[in-house]
């Protein structure tokens, strides 16, 4: 009984051991190293998407890369998405279609959720951005320790209604951000892996990666000069708009760096200058008055001048501020994520 016991329990360890095994293996074989993925958000693209795949996989064989590509359909009204179905069978695609346009930013967002290689690859896909810069973008993130890597149009084929705004655009962002990047809009950048997965892109802060990654505590930055092309198929998606609600949200972003985390230190200093400046015009109008009193000089009465006037108003509005400071410290102790700090490295 006691061999037969002892047999049994030997041969379910055996088989034990052999199923973890089994287990393991499996697991490596689907956690393939992947070296690149490229994300391509795309509005109706339906002429360039084959064009682009074949090139990107070109590169791609030639230099032996383990890749996926990922294609994020921002609510066309074309072609696009069922181009992309048909794709899919000859490269390794991974297709994401929206149920309606929700912009650029969204489609970073979703495809940077999805990216799985060590370097992400960011490009337009109008053919405007060439995919034989790729290899170069890799050997700087992954042989030159870059945490990002900002693509520069230095030779740009837009019309002038284009290239004036981006380049007023780029010069207001390095002087606001302290970045010294030529062209934050270049849509063909590089980043490692734990870069894309550390910021959140939403609205149109797709403009302001290099700001959001130098916020959240990547400092190694740089650009390349790449090649651009003149769009082959379409037309430009940009519109005035687009830049003016990009000063606008560059104005958020540089506001919420600095002070997202003490609004007392901005709405705080802010009131309590503005409720001084008429605290001490009420005590020149007091003591004014009170000399003019002593001295027999006919003086108006303080509620007659101006002045009275905007030293109240000065004070009501710098206790407002003050109390802006204080709500806002309220909002950030209580906020979900008020403890939340990228950790690089710990052992």
């Amino acid at each position: 009984m006691r061999l037969a016991f002892g047999g049994k329990c030997k041969h379910k360890l055996l088989y034990a051991k052999k199923e973890i095994s089994i287990r393991k293996n499996y697991i490596c074989s689907k956690s393939i190293e992947m070296d690149i993925s490229v994300v391509v958000p795309l509005y109706n693209e339906d002429e360039s998407l084959r064009e682009l795949c074949t090139w990107i996989h070109r590169v791609m064989t030639e230099n032996n890369f383990q890749y996926e590509v990922i294609l994020v359909d921002d609510g066309s009204t074309d072609d696009s998405w069922k181009v992309i179905q048909e794709l899919k069978s000859q490269f390794p695609i991974h297709g994401i279609q929206f149920a309606q346009n929700y912009g650029k930013s969204a489609a970073l967002h979703v495809g940077f959720q999805k990216a799985k290689g060590d370097v992400v690859i960011t490009m337009d896909a109008d053919l405007q951005d060439s995919p034989d810069e790729i290899p170069e973008l890799h050997r700087m993130i992954t042989e030159d320790g870059w945490d990002l890597v900002s693509g520069f149009k230095k030779k740009r084929h837009d019309p002038l209604s284009k290239t004036i705004p981006t380049k007023l655009y780029n010069w207001a962002t390095r002087k606001m951000s302290g970045i010294h990047l030529n062209d934050f809009n270049c849509g063909l950048k590089a980043y490692k892996n734990k870069v894309i997965k550390r910021i959140e892109v939403y609205g149109e802060m797709h403009r302001y990666i290099p700001i959001l990654a130098h916020r959240a505590g990547f400092k190694k930055i740089t650009e390349k000069v790449v090649q651009h092309y003149p769009r082959k198929h379409g037309v430009s998606k940009f519109g005035w708009e687009r830049f003016i609600n990009g000063f606008l949200d560059l104005q958020s972003i540089v506001f919420i760096s600095r002070f997202g985390k003490k609004p007392m230190h901005f709405f705080g200093s802010l009131g309590s200058i503005v409720f001084m400046i008429g605290f001490l015009s009420f005590l020149y109008l007091g003591g004014n008055k009170v000399y003019c009193l002593a001295q027999g000089i006919p003086e108006k009465n303080i509620a007659e001048q101006s002045v009275f006037y905007l030293a109240l108003t000065s004070m009501i509005i710098g206790t407002q501020l003050f109390l802006a400071g204080f709500l806002g410290e309220l909002v950030v102790r209580n906020a979900a994520h008020r403890n939340e700090y990228q950790i690089e490295e710990e052992f």
